[in-house]
């Protein structure tokens, strides 16, 4: 049986589209109070009516939060600390995939940066709150794409060659060794907040574009039809790595179908890289120096 999350806030990055808008409508529905942390505020406010038109007594804002931009992830995390006594749930969903070779505002390859370091620090700064909220859980989006990841530590900015597909699932992977880590070091702490992590299978959002384009229509279309689910499904996932009440921590959560593409949610096994507890560990401590930031558990 699901508790009652009525009241209960969450945060949800990137939340303006795709997976994060699909899973925050059905939150929505569950009563949750939403935030929204967006970089497009525009967008932000369209995916807030679309809510609203759906669950007009919902709570539901938007703050701008750019993962991108280690000074915005910090102005946004001060808001929370300030505005909120509890928080419920952060689900570090924001993403980007494939991009051309670009930087961060703070010089980290554009993958790596957004996808891991923002959430990374993102997190750190809200753990005060999460761990003084009972049975709070952090829900980072992983991928299937981890499966053919691996982290090189000694070319992380991709100053020394870069390729986009390679640097994604470099990301991806290090989405999946945080989110473990943080769960065995919130246990290590005795800590009653807990650390999941989900992909979507493939889903047919809009994170599918080559650069700023999106991909050819005909190739679009195949590829919906044989491989990918919509984002309605696909956020499924998420929605149960954050609710469900069965859950302890660690939980690597995606869709039962064949290749694990589409399908409804289940527990899954990561790949072995994401359960390399010293890479892990080195990953723990690289991204500490690189985001200044650093993790406090409290006593």
């Amino acid at each position: 049986m699901e508790r009652n999350l009525s009241g209960k806030t969450v945060i949800i990055t990137g939340a303006n589209s795709g997976i994060g808008l699909e899973a925050a409508k059905v939150l929505a529905g569950k009563g949750m109070r939403l935030v929204l942390a967006v970089r497009n505020e525009t967008k932000g406010a369209a995916a807030l009516n679309e809510i609203l038109r759906l669950h007009p007594e919902a709570k539901v804002e938007i703050r701008k939060l750019d993962v991108a931009d280690l000074s915005s992830v910090r102005a946004f995390a001060h808001g929370i600390l300030r505005d909120f006594e509890s928080l419920d749930r952060l689900i570090n969903n924001a993403g980007v995939m494939i991009p051309p070779y670009s930087k961060t505002k703070d010089g980290f390859e554009m993958q790596f940066g957004s996808n891991h370091l923002g959430h990374f620090a993102l997190t750190a700064l809200l753990l005060p709150l999460l761990l003084k909220t009972p049975e709070s859980r952090i829900v980072t989006i992983g991928s299937l794409a981890h499966n053919r990841g691996a982290i090189d530590f000694n070319n992380l900015d991709g100053s020394k060659g870069y390729q986009a597909k390679k640097f994604y699932n470099q990301s991806k992977l290090a989405n999946m060794l945080f989110a473990l880590e943080l769960d065995r070091r919130l246990k290590q702490h005795g800590a009653s907040t807990i650390s999941v992590v989900c992909h979507p299978g493939v889903s047919a959002t809009n994170i599918f574009k080559l650069g700023k384009r999106d991909a050819p229509l005909f190739l679009r279309e195949l590829v919906n039809k044989y491989y990918l689910q919509p984002p309605a499904i696909g956020a499924l996932a998420t929605v149960h790595a954050a609710t469900d009440p069965d859950l302890t921590g660690g939980e690597y959560i995606g869709p039962d179908g064949p290749g694990r593409r589409k399908g409804f949610p289940a527990l899954e096994t990561p790949h072995p890289s994401a359960l390399d507890e010293e890479v892990a560990k080195r990953l723990w401590q690289v991204s500490e120096e690189l985001t200044g930031v650093k993790f406090d558990f409290g006593e």
